[in-house]
C-alpha cells in the first residue's frame, strides 16, 4: 500500500506540472455545459459529463506517457506492476473527483426539476471510466498527439452519432445517455440506470484489462546479466 501511495503522489506531482494545459482542459466541460444550457437540459448534462470524460482521459494519457521513462527503474527497485498501475489510477481518480464536484454543484444550483442522484451517478461513473480509458490509449498510442485525437474522436462520435445505432452503444461513454434519460426525464424508469451500470461495468473491465495487460507486458521484469568471472568472453545469466 505504501508503494502504491508513493506512485500516486508522484503521479499527482507530474500532473500538476501541466497546470496551464489542465486548467484549459478543466474549463472545456464548462463551455460544453453553457453551449447547451439554453436548449435542452439533457443535452447540457450529457455534454458536461462528456467534457469531463475527455479532460480526465487526456490527463491520464499525459500521465501514462510521462511514466514510461521512470517505470522500468521503479520495477528494478522492487515496485510491482500492479502498484505502478493502481497508484497512477488512484491519482487520476482523485483529480477526477476534484474536477467533477464543482460541476455537480453547478448543476445542482442551476437546473431545476432534475434527479440529482442520477446526475451524481453520471459524473461518478465518468470519473471512474475516463482515467483507465486514457491509460489504455496511452499504452496503445505512446505519442500524445495521436492519443488526444483518438480520445477526441471517441467523445465527438458519442455526441453526434444517432443513439439508435449500435456503434453509439459500443462507445465507452454511452452510459451518460442511458442514465441521463433517468436524470432528466421524469417518466424514465430505473431500467435506464440498470443498463447504464451494465454498460459501465463492461467498459471498465475492458479498459482495465487492456491497460493492465499492456503495462505488464511493457514492464516485464528482465533477469539482469552478470559478468563472467573468467573475463569478458561473454555474459552469463
Amino acid at each position: 500500500m505504501t508503494k502504491t501511495l508513493t506512485v500516486a503522489e508522484a503521479a499527482l506531482r507530474e500532473i500538476a506540472r501541466r497546470r496551464g494545459v489542465l486548467l484549459l482542459l478543466a474549463l472545456l466541460p464548462l463551455a460544453f455545459y453553457f453551449s447547451r444550457r439554453g436548449t435542452e437540459y439533457w443535452q447540457s448534462v450529457r455534454f458536461v459529463s462528456l467534457g469531463i470524460g475527455w479532460t480526465l482521459s487526456t490527463a491520464a494519457l499525459f500521465a501514462g506517457n510521462a511514466a514510461r521513462g521512470i517505470e522500468p527503474r521503479l520495477r528494478l527497485c522492487g515496485y510491482a506492476t500492479y502498484q505502478l498501475y493502481l497508484g497512477r489510477l488512484a491519482a487520476l481518480w482523485a483529480v477526477g473527483f476534484a474536477l467533477a464536484t464543482p460541476y455537480f454543484l453547478l448543476i445542482r444550483f442551476d437546473l431545476d426539476d432534475v434527479r440529482y442522484d442520477g446526475i451524481a451517478l453520471i459524473l461518478l461513473l465518468t470519473v471512474v471510466v475516463a482515467p483507465p480509458l486514457g491509460l489504455a490509449v496511452s499504452a496503445v498510442l505512446p505519442r500524445e498527439l495521436e492519443g488526444m485525437l483518438v480520445l477526441l474522436t471517441i467523445v465527438a462520435m458519442q455526441m453526434m452519432l444517432d443513439p439508435d445505432e449500435a456503434v453509439a452503444h459500443a462507445l465507452p461513454f454511452w452510459f451518460t445517455r442511458e442514465i441521463g434519460e433517468y436524470a432528466i426525464q421524469s417518466n424514465a424508469g430505473a431500467d435506464h440506470v440498470a443498463r447504464g451500470l451494465v454498460h459501465t461495468s463492461v467498459v471498465l473491465a475492458v479498459v482495465l484489462a487492456l491497460g493492465g495487460c499492456a503495462a505488464a507486458v511493457r514492464l516485464r521484469r528482465q533477469v539482469p546479466l552478470t559478468a563472467s568471472p573468467s573475463g569478458p568472453s561473454g555474459p552469463t545469466i
